[in-house]
Formats: C-alpha cells, sequence, structure tokens
C-alpha cells in the first residue's frame, strides 16, 4: 500500500509540473526563420524559411519545466531568386521532396540571467539530427484582444556539412557556416 501512495505522489508532482508551464502556439504570420550564408567569401546571401510553426510550453516560475517543439517546412525557402530557390529544393541542398521537415525538439530549457535563456535540443535538417545550443530573449505581452504573447529572439550559426547540406562542387561557392536569425511570436 505504501509503494502505490509513493507512485500516486510521484505522478500528482510530475503532472503539477505539467500543468504549470503555459501552452503557446508560434504564430506563423509572426514569426520568421532568417539565415545568411556567404557565397564564394565576398558576398551575402540572405535567405528565409516562411512556414514556421510548432509549441512553447512555458513555465515562467520555473524555466527548467519548458520545452520548444518546432518545425520549418523545408520547400518554403525563400532567397529572392526563384532560380536559387529552385536548386535548395534539390536532393543537392534541402531535398525538399524527400526531407520536407526542418526540426527542433528541446530537451531542457534554463534560464541565463534577466530576460535570456538557452534552449538546448535536437536539431534536424535532411536525414542528420544533432544537439545544438540556442540561446534566446524572451519577452510577454498581451495581443490587441488582450491575450497572452511571447516573443522570442535567437541566433545561431551551424555547419551545413554536418546535416549534409554539402553541395560545393567547386570549393569556392557557399560558405560551410550558415547563421540563422529566429524571430517568433507565439500565442496562448
Amino acid at each position: 500500500m505504501k509503494k502505490v501512495i509513493l507512485l500516486f505522489a510521484a505522478m500528482l508532482a510530475t503532472s503539477s509540473l505539467a500543468l504549470a508551464a503555459d501552452t503557446y502556439k508560434i504564430d506563423g504570420a509572426h514569426s520568421s526563420a532568417n539565415f545568411t550564408v556567404k557565397h564564394m567569401g565576398i558576398s551575402t546571401v540572405h535567405g528565409r524559411f516562411t512556414d514556421v510553426s510548432g509549441t512553447i510550453l512555458f513555465d515562467e516560475k520555473a524555466p527548467e519545466n519548458s520545452s520548444v517543439t518546432a518545425v520549418i517546412k523545408s520547400a518554403s525557402v525563400n532567397t529572392d531568386n526563384a532560380t536559387r530557390d529552385k536548386h535548395l529544393n534539390t536532393a543537392d541542398f534541402f531535398d525538399t521532396a524527400q526531407y520536407p521537415d526542418i526540426k527542433f525538439q528541446s530537451t531542457s530549457v534554463r534560464k541565463a540571467g534577466g530576460d535570456k535563456y538557452v534552449a538546448v535540443g535536437n536539431l534536424t535538417i535532411r536525414d542528420v539530427t544533432k544537439q545544438v545550443e540556442i540561446p534566446f530573449t524572451l519577452a510577454a505581452g498581451k495581443s490587441m484582444k488582450g491575450e497572452p504573447r511571447l516573443g522570442v529572439e535567437a541566433t545561431l550559426t551551424i555547419n551545413r556539412y554536418d546535416y549534409h547540406v554539402s553541395y560545393d562542387p567547386t570549393g569556392l561557392g557557399v560558405s560551410k557556416d550558415v547563421n540563422i536569425e529566429l524571430s517568433v511570436e507565439a500565442g496562448k
């Protein structure tokens, strides 16, 4: 009987942690996933993904109970150059037919002071999943209707070769390093 009571108490404690976090849905219309990459070492190409979605569970009192799940549709890549965008969708780069989603699933979130946090998690691009740390700032506010909103700003740099996005037949074309800038708004 004592074991049953302890198990029940543990289940209640675990469920109360999940209930303490508020659920926010990423607002794709007010969110962006932008990137920059050097071309031939002399110019910077800017691009973005226009289809961003996901869920943020945020516990203001215990940030370690928070989590992030985000999905970017890889075919939504847009560099303002239709020819380049078409090439980015091929197997040379994102292979969007076979790998339609870029995904991030956090494994932990920690507060880093003030409005600064760090999300640690698994980033999947194509057929590769790697753990990354994403430092971010968080702002809270309300919509015009008075509904709670979150704003997240984050930057990180990845090596595209690590994710099998390694097309560069001359070795002089596109830099391995890709700078990513995320601006996310989410509503409760």
